[in-house]
């Protein structure tokens, strides 16, 4: 017994056309197509924070910043000791910022006058408008 298609007499010709070797070829087209397109790499470029303890910490404070000139004749910006010019620098570095960050200043109560007068001065050449003195009650006792 012969298969037919359909309502198909013997020996007509068939109507239909084989598609499986059609979709043999694009499978295999399809695959080669998949292989050679180059792998795409999307990446997402983040900056991760550091470690605290690795970074240095900013010699200016967005907030506030305190200026303490001590007894033996130290001047020390947030608690590191500088020189005048220094001292310049950091002051210009916050007349640049915006919002200026406030400047606290606070002498001990022992520290030569001469001192604390060129420390004034530094900031008044580099037009500090937000200053104020820090520790008066230190010097009720005189």
């Amino acid at each position: 017994m012969a298969m037919t298609s359909g309502g198909l007499a013997e020996g007509e010709p068939m109507l239909d056309i084989n598609t499986t070797p059609l979709i043999d070829v694009m499978l295999v087209l399809l695959i080669m197509l998949i292989i050679t397109i180059p792998i795409q790499t999307h990446a997402v470029k983040l900056d991760l924070p550091v470690d605290q303890q690795d970074q240095p910490k900013p010699p200016v404070d967005p907030v506030k910043n305190k200026v303490i000139i001590s007894k033996s004749g130290h001047v020390y910006w947030n608690a590191e000791p500088v020189n005048l010019v220094r001292l310049r620098q950091y002051l210009n570095i916050t007349t640049t910022m915006n919002p200026v960050p406030e400047l606290h200043l606070q002498p001990e109560p022992d520290a030569r006058y001469e001192l604390v007068d060129e420390v004034l001065a530094v900031t008044k050449r580099a037009n500090i408008t937000k200053m104020g003195f820090v520790g008066n009650e230190a010097y009720s006792e005189f």
